[in-house]
């Protein structure tokens, strides 16, 4: 894949709470914010620092299932809800299952490339906490094939990334590997507490990682191999972000020092249709990275940061050894040697990934470019790590389905 034709830049991210269980102000008992909040939230915040709705060229929502989940469709049309000085522009609503915020950002980017907008207002956004988590897990098969549903797990994605990890203990070392997770879950737990909007931020338990080794996955109630800690949360919430061209960014009155440039990225799709080749390797993931690589013409040593989608406990693990940190049958120590944490060779997802910050699904894409953006412009509170002047790319990694779409993307600080 070639490199970019013209400059794209992101700016002026913006992230709602992620809620669900573990935020204090969650009851299910009691009436929650719809979608209608969360788009307005997140949308007004990112119009606000990018100078007014007047500036904006184009709006694009990234959104999987509010058809189901809320009865909604037609999210472009929201766009003037957000603000009124969108009213007659271009929006659109774009869905790839869990990737469908990775193809806002998508949209978005190629919308300043075909240079039809210089400044783009990328969203994402899902509200799930409206069904019971049981017609939840059914709502998310969406994003496999409904053949193989009708006879699949009741969990079905659980269920699904369950196998990949029985085959992965089966191959390689289960012990390892279960240690993996659960130093995986602390990481994740312990990042989420430094981020005000994390689902997991008040979490105050005093050893997640021994809460994790001590959570044996239990067939009965739910998949063979994974427990419920391997997986991502169920949240409502939303992210926005600007993207920009030259022209866009100085309209906007954003200096370049608080705004990454897009390097490089890499879309791969795999058929819905047939089970994983080989499920121990996540091969669309890879071939995704490496086109984002050959795009920004940097390797993973390039990388400072990286925001990967960790819906569940093997696909981080998977995912470390498809972006080539660690060798086939190998993830699992990398992580258990420190190198994931935020203190590591290379920390991941800063912010606590989707077991800690949340999991909204349409949303996360677009949440991934907000916590790379805080990072490598300094502003990510007390969630920021140190970005090496050697290093200074981001990449952030959203996955739709069971590896079936797959959107990277390498950031560096803007100069």
């Amino acid at each position: 894949m070639s490199k970019l034709r013209k400059k794209v830049y992101m700016t002026a991210g913006n992230n709602t709470i992620s809620l669900g269980t573990g935020r204090k102000e969650f009851n299910p008992k009691k009436a929650r914010p719809g979608i209608e909040h969360y788009l307005k939230e997140a949308g007004q915040a990112t119009i606000k620092q990018l100078g007014g709705a007047n500036n904006i060229d184009e709006g694009v929502v990234g959104n999987f299932m509010a058809s189901r989940y809320n009865k909604q469709g037609h999210l472009g049309a929201f766009m003037p809800m957000i603000d009124e000085g969108m009213k007659y522009k271009p929006s659109y609503r774009v869905e790839a299952a869990c990737a469908s915020g990775g193809m806002s950002l998508l949209t978005g980017i190629r919308s300043v490339l075909s240079e039809s907008a210089e400044t783009v207002l990328s969203m994402g956004v899902e509200v799930q906490n409206a069904v019971k988590a049981v017609y939840g897990a059914d709502i998310l098969a969406g994003a496999g094939w409904y053949q193989k549903r009708k006879n699949g797990h009741a969990h079905f994605f659980p269920g699904q990334f369950s196998d990949r990890a029985g085959a992965y203990y089966e191959k390689f070392d289960r012990e390892k590997t279960r240690k993996a997770f659960a130093r995986w879950y602390k990481n994740a737990i312990e990042n989420a507490r430094l981020c005000p909007t994390a689902q997991e931020y008040h979490n105050t338990h005093p050893d997640p990682e021994k809460l994790a080794l001590g959570t044996e996955p239990n067939p009965k109630v739910f998949t063979p191999h994974l427990s419920v800690l391997d997986c991502s949360k169920v949240s409502d919430g939303a992210s926005a972000i600007g993207i920009l061209s030259e022209e866009g960014l100085k309209r906007s009155g954003i200096s370049k020092d608080q705004a990454v440039e897009i390097a490089g990225y890499g879309h791969a799709v795999e058929d819905v249709t047939i089970d994983p080749p080989e499920p121990t390797r996540l091969d669309t993931m890879r071939k995704a990275i490496e086109k984002a690589f050959e795009s920004a013409g940097i390797t993973k040593d390039d990388l400072a940061t990286v925001e990967i989608h960790d819906c569940f406990s093997i696909a981080a693990v998977l995912g470390i050894e498809a972006l080539g940190f660690a060798e086939y049958g190998k993830g699992a120590d990398f992580i258990l040697e420190g190198h994931t944490a935020r203190d590591g060779k290379v920390p991941f997802n800063t912010t606590g990934g989707l077991p800690g910050w949340g999991h909204p699904t349409g949303a996360t894409g677009v949440h991934m470019a907000v916590t790379i953006w805080e990072q490598l412009t300094g502003n990510a509170g007390d969630a920021q790590i140190k970005i090496p002047s050697d290093r200074p790319y981001g990449m952030s990694i959203n996955m739709g389905g069971d590896d079936k779409t797959v959107f990277a993307v390498v950031y560096k600080k803007a100069e």
